[in-house]
C-alpha cells in the first residue's frame, strides 16, 4: 500500500488529472463520512470535503512517503471538521424547513433510538465524538485515529472507552436503555 500511495501522490505532484482523479475517488466516501458524521449537515460537510481535498493537494509536497496516506488525510479532515465546528459556535444557526421529513411511524422505535444515539454522539466533547465516530461509524482502526488527531493509540483507547461511558449515560438519562443494561456494559468493560 506505500508504494500505491507514494506513486498516487507523485502523479498528483507531477500535475496528471488521473492522479488527482484517483486520490479523490479513493478518499472521497472516508472523508465525506467523517466530515458529515461530526457535522450533522449534508451541505457543510460537503463543503468540508472539498476543503480537504483543496488542503491535501496543497499539501503533497510535505506528506512524509514512509507513512500511510490514508491517516494523514483523515488528520486533515478532522481539522477541518473542527475549524467548521469552531465557526458553528460563533454564528447562529439557521433552520431550514425544506429539509423537514415527515411524520413517521410511531411503531419503529429503530429510528427514535437512532436520533437518540446521534443526540448522545453530538453531546460529546470534540476529541471523544471524532474517536468515537472513526472508530464506530467509520470502523477506523485505532492507529489510524491516532494518526489523524495526532495523540498516542493509549489516549485513543481511553477517549473512547469515556466516549462510550457517555453515551450509554446520555441514552439512560433520556430513557432509552435500563440501568441494569448500562450496568452489565460498564461492569464487562471493566474486565476488558
Amino acid at each position: 500500500m506505500a508504494a500505491e500511495d507514494t506513486a498516487l501522490v507523485q502523479h498528483c505532484l507531477e500535475g496528471r488529472p488521473e492522479g488527482m482523479r484517483l486520490l479523490i475517488e479513493r478518499f472521497q466516501s472516508d472523508v465525506f463520512g467523517l466530515c458529515f458524521r461530526l457535522l450533522h449537515h449534508r451541505q457543510d460537510a460537503e463543503d468540508v470535503a472539498q476543503e480537504v481535498f483543496v488542503r491535501v493537494f496543497r499539501s503533497l509536497h510535505r506528506w512524509d512517503g514512509a507513512r500511510p496516506l490514508k491517516p494523514w488525510i483523515m488528520g486533515i479532515t478532522v481539522n477541518r471538521c473542527r475549524t467548521m465546528m469552531g465557526k458553528r459556535v460563533r454564528r447562529p444557526e439557521y433552520v431550514d424547513y425544506l429539509h423537514d421529513k415527515p411524520a413517521r411511524d410511531e411503531r419503529d422505535d429503530s429510528r427514535e433510538l437512532q436520533a437518540e444515539l446521534r443526540l448522545a454522539i453530538a453531546q460529546l466533547r470534540p476529541d471523544y465524538q471524532t474517536v468515537f465516530v472513526m472508530f464506530h461509524l467509520q470502523n477506523e482502526p485505532y492507529d489510524v485515529i491516532a494518526t489523524a488527531i495526532d495523540r498516542p493509540v493509549g489516549t485513543v483507547k481511553t477517549w473512547l472507552h469515556r466516549a462510550r461511558h457517555e453515551v450509554l449515560d446520555c441514552l439512560k438519562r433520556r430513557g432509552m436503555v435500563p440501568d441494569d443494561f448500562v450496568t452489565a456494559v460498564k461492569t464487562a468493560d471493566r474486565k476488558d
